[in-house]
Formats: structure tokens, C-alpha cells, sequence
């Protein structure tokens, strides 16, 4: 069971933790976070729920006004440039166990978030107390970076300040200075893995969606004598494929332009482009994905497709 707010509360208070605590609407963001409690003098916090290219997670929680390069955390972390990007909220739900709006570093306290790197702001030292959500969004606690601490201890966890501002060179000579935060294994998902493309008989690549598609197609194919049909129905075994999510999919299509964009856009670029960088990125990204959009459309469309053919071989109407 995943951990409530009223029992984290309650933990803090069992670990005779100083806090304070606020109730308020819910709030998706900072800002709006700071409308109800941003004058009560403590520092906002802001917190990432990050992912890399091998499905390692990271919880990177820093101070409203901290600067955080993802491009330059990655390269720190000895992910490479593109290496890190948003996580989706499927895996936030599923791995921290809290809703969009609601990442801190409290929610490391479930055990599915056992394998999640935590990366604090140094600069939560420096503060007299700072606010989070208690695994909910429609409260805030304001806590110093000791009573943090001592919650974290609690739970088996080293606290781990950084400076995430920081941009030290990596190199053949100059290891990435964060490598031991990547985590030595990765959470297991119950999402369906994505099945690589496969071939036809002609040598051309063929979706796993479509080629399900082809395969359902071929096992269920009613005989032509509608008796036999009747006495003796097919069992099939419907494939894995994709659910045609619309959502899933749009978020697809963003992880990806993020993740190019972000690429796309150095200290090197912006001195050589100066004013024509937007541009110049966009008509990259317009080149770069073009294939890429183009693929995974025919993929959702292929499996809202098969989806659809199933539903209709399985619906049979009512005889009068």
C-alpha cells in the first residue's frame, strides 16, 4: 500500500520532526503554490521526476529559483547530452505512488521508489525552512534541511546535496562528477514492452502493431460455411499490442520533441545561430522527427485499427 499524507504526517511527528503545516487548494505549479503560502517566508522548492534512456528514475528536488540544465545533469550524471528526460506520469503513479503536482522528496518513502535516485539542492542548506507537499497538493509543510535529513535516515536513505547549478567540464580526463547517483538498477514496470519492428516476406519493415493486425486477421478468418461456423467457433489468443491511448501517444510525440530540443540547443549553437537559433532548431526538429512522427502515427493508427477488428470479430448480434 502506498503511503497516505496522514501517515507521513504522522511519521514526522512520530520522529519528533519540527514542522508546520498548511492546507490550500490544489496546485499544479510553483507559482501557484505561492499564492497561499509564498509569503510566509520559507523557500518554495520545485521537484523533477526524471528518466534516462535505460528506464533508471530520478527525483532531482531544488529550490524554486535554482537553474537546472538537464542537458548539463545528464553529462554529470554520464548519460550524455540527451540522456535524461521527463518521466511519464504512468511510471510517477506507478513507481512514487502520488498524482501529477505531487513529486517531493517524501515520495521516495514507498517501497516501488526503493531503486529512484534522489538529488537534493545544496542551497536547502542555506534556508531557515522550506516547503513541500506531503504526498498531496492540496497542502504544504514548510521543514529545515535537518528535519529532512532525519526523515530520510528513517526510511534507509542517505541525504544527497548537489549543486545543481554547477557546469563542470567531462572528459576522457574528467569523469562526470555525479555518475554514482545513477542507480544500479532499474524499476520493474507492468507497462507492455514495446516490440521492435519486424520484417515482411519482402524485406520491408513491418510495425508490431500492423503486423499483429495481419497475424489476428489470418487466424480468425471465418470458412465459408456459416453452419460449421456456428457449431465449431474459433479460439484465438488476441496478441500484445499497444493500447491506442491518445494520450500515450501524445506524450510520446512530446518526450520525443523534448528531448531533441534540448539537444539541439548548446552554448555552441547559440553563438554560432545568435539571433536566427529559433529557426535554425526548428527547421532541425522539423527534419529530424518528420520519419519519426510519421512512424508513430501509422502505429497508432494501426492499432486503434486491430483494436477495432477484434471488437468487431467478437461482437455477435442477437438472433430474433
Amino acid at each position: 500500500m502506498a503511503y497516505s499524507k496522514d501517515q507521513l504526517l504522522a511519521r514526522l511527528k512520530e520522529l519528533q520532526i519540527e514542522f508546520s503545516q498548511y492546507e490550500h487548494p490544489v496546485v499544479l505549479t510553483v507559482e501557484a503554490q505561492a499564492k497561499y503560502v509564498g509569503n510566509l517566508g520559507g523557500a518554495l522548492s520545485k521537484n523533477l521526476f526524471l528518466k534516462d534512456k535505460k528506464h533508471r528514475y530520478y527525483v532531482v528536488s531544488a529550490l524554486a529559483d535554482t537553474k537546472v540544465d538537464l542537458k548539463v545533469l545528464s553529462q554529470r550524471l554520464g548519460l550524455g547530452k540527451g540522456g535524461l528526460r521527463m518521466a511519464a506520469e504512468e511510471a510517477l503513479v506507478e513507481i512514487l505512488k502520488v498524482p501529477l503536482g505531487c513529486v517531493t522528496p517524501f515520495a521516495v518513502v514507498n517501497e516501488s521508489a526503493r531503486h529512484v535516485s534522489l538529488l537534493l539542492d545544496q542551497g536547502f542548506k542555506t534556508q531557515e525552512y522550506c516547503f513541500f507537499h506531503p504526498l498531496s497538493n492540496d497542502m504544504s509543510i514548510s521543514l529545515n534541511a535537518h528535519g529532512l535529513d532525519k526523515f530520510l535516515k528513517s526510511i534507509g536513505r542517505d541525504p544527497s546535496y548537489v549543486d545543481l547549478e554547477a557546469n563542470p567540464p567531462v572528459g576522457k580526463d574528467q569523469p562526470p562528477d555525479l555518475a554514482a547517483f545513477v542507480p544500479s538498477d532499474a524499476p520493474i514496470l507492468s507497462d507492455l514492452p514495446v516490440k521492435a519492428p519486424t520484417q515482411d516476406s519482402t524485406g520491408k519493415h513491418v510495425s508490431a502493431a500492423s503486423n499483429s493486425a495481419a497475424v489476428a486477421a489470418k487466424a480468425i478468418k471465418p470458412s465459408g460455411n456459416a453452419q460449421n461456423v456456428k457449431e465449431k467457433p474459433v479460439n484465438t489468443v488476441q496478441p500484445s499490442i499497444p493500447a491506442a491511448d491518445a494520450g500515450n501517444f501524445v506524450e510520446e510525440l512530446l518526450d520525443r520533441a523534448s528531448a531533441l530540443l534540448l539537444s539541439e540547443i548548446s552554448e555552441d549553437s547559440i553563438k554560432q545561430h545568435s539571433g536566427q537559433l529559433g529557426a535554425e532548431v526548428a527547421n532541425n526538429i522539423k527534419k529530424c522527427l518528420r520519419e519519426d512522427l510519421k512512424n508513430l502515427a501509422t502505429i497508432f493508427k494501426n492499432t486503434a485499427y486491430t483494436e477495432g477488428f477484434y471488437a468487431g470479430t467478437r461482437y455477435q448480434p442477437k438472433r430474433l
